[in-house]
């Protein structure tokens, strides 16, 4: 996810496979854009080679695409990848919200509060006018999104949904707007029926909620 606090045990080829996935995510590299390898090496402070691999592993998450010999582009943004990646993030979270739910304990229902507290004080802030903390919203909404589902003992399942929740909030970042109150409110309920453990109702605003942000991503017109 954007954003992620540096792990010490982090090699080079990590850290510039997350900076490099986060500029993918965050709009700094815009789809279709061409990676030159030369200028590439130059702005993160890596070989050719490590840099190649490093593409290679983000072709394998569809954000970067391989153009045989003429090197690497970013991965274009279209209508049918968004309306793909909100069904998938739809059936993922909500099949992790179910076994979260049922395994959650004090300990998880702590997190889901903390979470909701830093994404609220956020979205206050937003809704202000202070867009400089969209990038903490960004990082705030997908802590508090895995914080409920973080019960769900699933590795994997907790690992594909980072990611296709990462490549569905691309295409936020691309619609450049905040969804204002009506987000706001989704997350507040959210919040209740998480700590109710309401699986039927939870269920229910995931998926009324990343509909609602499909959306908004489509009337912004900058998806065809």
């Amino acid at each position: 996810m954007l954003k992620q606090v540096h792990d010490p045990a982090e090699t080079v080829s990590d850290v510039v496979f997350r900076q490099i996935r986060e500029d993918i995510i965050s709009g700094t590299l815009p789809p279709g854009a061409k990676i030159k390898l030369e200028q590439a090496k130059e702005r993160y402070s890596i070989g050719i080679s490590s840099l190649r691999e490093i593409l290679s592993r983000l072709t394998t998450e569809n954000l970067v695409v391989a153009e045989g010999q003429r090197g690497f582009e970013v991965s274009p943004a279209s209508r049918r990848e968004l309306l793909e990646l909100a069904d998938l993030r739809i059936v993922l979270e909500t099949h992790a919200i179910g076994l979260a739910f049922a395994a959650g304990n004090l300990e998880w229902e702590g997190r889901i509060v903390a979470a909701h507290h830093r994404l609220a004080a956020a979205e206050r802030k937003l809704l202000a006018g202070d867009v400089s903390r969209t990038v903490d919203w960004v990082r705030y909404d997908w802590e508090f999104h895995q914080a409920i589902v973080s019960a769900c003992n699933s590795a994997t399942l907790m690992a594909t949904l980072s990611s296709v929740f990462d490549r569905f909030l691309r295409y936020h970042m691309l619609a450049e707007s905040f969804r204002g109150k009506p987000v706001v409110d989704d997350h507040r309920l959210l919040f209740e029926l998480s700590i109710r453990r309401d699986v039927a109702g939870a269920t229910d605003v995931v998926r009324r909620h990343v509909q609602s942000g499909v959306e908004h991503v489509l009337k912004s017109g900058r998806i065809t």
